[in-house]
């Protein structure tokens, strides 16, 4: 049966930054992103993810009687809040007449890149987790404790200690770099730095300098090649932290997308003893098959309605 025939299904990948919907099955081919929402732990996380994902499934022309067969939706925080997780799916079930699943955003994750199977997801992007699956359907997870705690060789973590070297660089107190002048681009002058990296996007503004880190390590820069080479063994310690010898690794999130960052990961997992892995899927895809089986050893971490 083509994929075209099957149920037809909606898949939402609800995450702080970005939501993206798209509907599988009969009619199958429309999706549609917009903003994301702050977590379901945050106060109102429902409300608010509820408030997201609406005006996107109604972009795809659903109607309250649509003739859904699932709703499928991993969301940030409904590990850590699953009261706001079951009250989520409730409303997305009672508004679209379809049985709806809500997950982590980290489970669907896992689910797009392994397909169902056992693994470890290494999520590298503005924070750092890593989260494993074995072969007995047990779940563990490393690091993801935030940008205060936490997220070790993430995009945050770069950017943080790029600007805190160029900062000691600017000063005389650490040793010279061209991520000076970029710092300075940043913010319109070093002065500016602090005002501009507070408030509460300090994290998403600190990761905003990885880039820059990431070119001047490519362009031979001996402090930002440090700094790259420091994350990349942050993330791979990470990693094997949950993740037996030879066990297989998927890397995603943003850092994967920097192809001299991917290939440095990759030496430092297969030097930890690991095998890394290209990921099946993405996280939506890993929302579309929990919305059509509920026959994976993933389901026992799903609230289903």
């Amino acid at each position: 049966m083509s994929p075209e025939a099957g149920p037809r299904v909606v898949a939402v990948d609800l995450g702080k930054t970005t939501c993206r919907v798209r509907l599988h099955g009969r009619g199958a081919g429309g999706s549609r992103s917009g903003h994301g929402a702050p977590g379901l732990a945050a106060q109102l996380g429902a409300e608010q993810a509820f408030d997201a994902i609406a005006p996107l499934l109604d972009g795809l022309g659903l109607g309250s009687s649509s003739a859904l067969d699932a709703i499928g939706i991993g969301a940030a925080g409904a590990e850590s809040a699953p009261a706001a997780a079951r009250l989520l799916a409730n409303r997305v079930a009672e508004r679209w007449a379809a049985h709806t699943v809500v997950a982590s955003d980290v489970l669907t994750a896992h689910l797009g890149a392994f397909g169902g199977a056992a693994g470890t997801v290494l999520i590298a992007g503005t924070g750092a987790v890593a989260f494993r699956i074995d072969d007995a359907g047990e779940r563990r997870r490393s690091d993801g404790w935030g940008p205060w705690l936490g997220d070790d060789g993430s995009g945050r973590w770069i950017g943080q200690n790029g600007l805190q070297a160029a900062l000691r660089a600017a000063d005389g107190r650490g040793e010279r770099t061209a991520l000076v002048d970029d710092a300075s681009l940043l913010a319109g002058g070093l002065d500016a730095l602090p005002a501009h990296i507070g408030g509460a996007d300090a994290a998403r503004r600190l990761a905003s300098f990885a880039p820059a880190v990431l070119a001047r390590a490519a362009a031979g820069d001996s402090v930002a090649t440090r700094i790259v080479a420091d994350a990349a063994e942050q993330l791979a310690g990470t990693a094997a932290s949950i993740t037996p010898p030879g066990g297989d690794v998927a890397v995603i999130g943003g850092l994967a997308d920097d192809p001299d960052f991917l290939n440095r990961l990759t030496a430092a997992l297969h030097a930890r003893g690991l095998t890394p892995q290209r990921p099946l899927g993405t996280a939506i895809d890993g929302a579309a098959a929990l919305a059509l089986r509920s026959d994976l050893p993933h389901e026992r971490y799903a609230i289903r309605v």
